[in-house]
């Protein structure tokens, strides 16, 4: 198990300047409005032992947004899921649902891939 209290997550163990601290990158992306959002909907097997599931990825905006999005989508298709690397990862092939969802609260960019 990892410590809770890290100094930082990005690597950096000592510096020699005295003036040195931590300092937060501004990493909140602005998130575009769900008309603009290039989103792609896709089933995938690959390093999930055979099991199918359906990928959403190429969403622009915030981590939270985003968590946010996921968890609507897998309440909606009744499923479980995750949020990882900028991906809504979604249990099972739902693409139908999820193209469903994203077309009826506007996603209209939203494309099967």
């Amino acid at each position: 198990m990892s410590k809770k209290n890290k100094p930082d997550n990005r690597g950096y163990v000592y510096s020699t300047d005295p003036n040195f601290s931590f300092k937060e990158e501004a990493g909140n992306e602005a998130t575009l409005p769900p008309a603009q959002q290039p989103l792609r909907v896709t089933l995938d097997t690959k390093h999930r032992a055979g099991k199918a599931v359906t990928l959403v990825y190429g969403f622009k905006g915030s981590a939270t947004d985003l968590e946010e999005l996921g968890k609507k989508l897998k309440n909606f298709c009744g499923t479980g899921g995750s949020v990882k690397d900028g991906e809504i990862i979604v249990q099972g092939d739902q693409r139908e649902k999820v193209m469903q969802w994203l077309q009826k609260n506007d996603y209209k960019k939203a494309s099967r891939v």
